[in-house]
């Protein structure tokens, strides 16, 4: 696990936290802002898994010759 994958982790889990509490006390900046973080969070989550299948691609690559 490369640190974007546990950034983007975080991202979505601070997300999904500010877009409970918006729900909570009816803030719907907050509510948006936690949808955003959490579609930010998602891109790069998947940003670092496509860089450690990328890595593993390679490693695998290297193995074989």
């Amino acid at each position: 696990m490369n640190k974007d994958q546990v950034a983007g982790r975080v991202e979505e889990a601070k997300g999904k936290l500010k877009e409970v509490a918006g729900k909570v006390v009816g803030n719907e900046k907050l509510e948006g802002e936690g949808i955003a973080d959490q579609a930010a969070g998602k891109v790069q989550k998947t940003y670092g898994d496509v860089k450690e299948k990328a890595k593993d691609a390679i490693k695998s690559g290297a193995d074989k010759l």
